[in-house]
């Protein structure tokens, strides 16, 4: 027997996302179902294409319509991403998430964090944007294999450059030689970060994320007097050593109101040929500074030599190993931050989201 698509729709409606714990009804996300003969159509729109609940809700979406009597189901996907709250003077409005990924401590492979984690936001369907706002030290440009000098089709608006997909903006484009060193004074960086986010055509994004520079300085301070953003990735090694400079960013999110996402621990442990696992910079770091956070560890990225290997030649590892054991943590964290920033929209703005159709995300098909 036939479904209806009555009996279609009220059996894909009480379908429930396990992030949210709300029906696919109750977050309006049902966007069409449609019913020829055994064959059901369903669009749905997913609250990021990031999350690692996709795969459980399409499969519960699939059983609940052949429940009703389909033969064959064919899922769309589109997505609706929960935005930050956006006001009347922000500098990029049409950007749905501001992510800055920082660290009170330098050598930490903050860069190599927020390459791999917007690539892996990009790869899952996301529209992402990568800034390098490390404006002394840009690493963005060799990370990702792009150089070049952005353009201005208008006079006034700035052309991010793209790479993989994704857009891209640093300081390191604008230089001759990118061996020189930028020798500026606070307010001359604070315009400049102010230039990066106001005056460049970042579009409509899901996600941007922001490289930031070691420290607690003029960068950080303007971003979070400036900007609403929607909260901090922090990165962290296991030692002791970085530790204590870490804590300072998580106190300088507490004293500016900028919730923490969660903590990335990278270079947390070795894994030799013969498959031992050695913790060479201690263990127990990364936990440490999530309790003091109130924040979960997002996850740890293993110390690989391919991980370097690739961000120096261009390509950072999610995209040129994405079957290795730090490529496959990278996508875990990034699936974790974009379930946490819908839970947190979710808790504080009760899931503002926009209208717009849905958009195909192939990737779950």
């Amino acid at each position: 027997m036939s479904p209806t698509r009555e009996a279609l729709l009220e059996a894909v409606s009480k379908v429930v996302d396990p992030v949210v714990q709300k029906s696919l009804k109750d977050l309006n996300a049902v966007r069409d179902v449609s019913v020829e003969g055994a064959d059901a159509r369903i669009v749905i729109d997913l609250l990021s294409p990031a999350s690692a609940a996709n795969e459980k809700i399409l499969a519960d979406v699939r059983a609940a319509a052949a429940s009703v009597g389909a033969a064959k189901v064919d899922v769309v996907t589109g997505s609706s991403v929960r935005t930050r709250q956006v006001g009347a003077d922000d500098p990029c409005p049409d950007v749905k998430n501001v992510i800055p990924v920082m660290s009170g401590k330098g050598g930490v492979g903050k860069s190599t964090v927020a390459a791999n984690l917007a690539l892996a936001l990009h790869r899952a369907g996301a529209r992402v944007g990568l800034l390098d706002a490390d404006i002394y030290g840009p690493s963005v440009p060799t990370m990702l294999g792009i150089m070049g000098r952005p353009i201005s089709r208008d006079g006034k608006a700035i052309e991010p450059l793209e790479r993989f997909g994704m857009k891209i903006m640093s300081i390191g484009f604008l230089l001759e030689d990118p061996r020189t060193a930028v020798v500026w004074r606070g307010p001359m960086i604070q315009g400049a970060l102010q230039q990066f986010l106001k005056d460049v055509t970042w579009g409509k994004l899901d996600y941007l994320i922001l490289d930031l520079p070691p420290g607690t300085g003029d960068v950080t301070l303007t971003l979070f007097q400036r900007l609403k953003v929607t909260g901090a990735v922090i990165v962290t090694t296991p030692q002791d050593v970085a530790l204590m400079d870490v804590y300072k960013s998580v106190s300088m999110c507490q004293k500016m109101n900028v919730n923490v996402l969660g903590v990335v621990e990278n270079m947390s442990y070795f894994v030799d040929p013969a498959g031992g696992r050695h913790e060479i910079f201690g263990r127990g770091g990364g936990a440490r500074v999530a309790e003091f956070a109130k924040a979960p560890l997002l996850g740890q990225v293993p110390l690989e030599s391919i991980v370097r290997e690739w961000g120096d030649n261009g390509t950072p590892v999610v995209q040129a190993a994405p079957s290795s054991p730090s490529a496959k943590a990278f996508r875990e964290i990034a699936e974790r931050l974009a379930d946490r920033v819908t839970t947190e929209l979710f808790d504080q703005y009760g899931g503002v989201a926009p209208t717009e159709g849905p958009r195909r995300l192939p990737i779950l098909r």
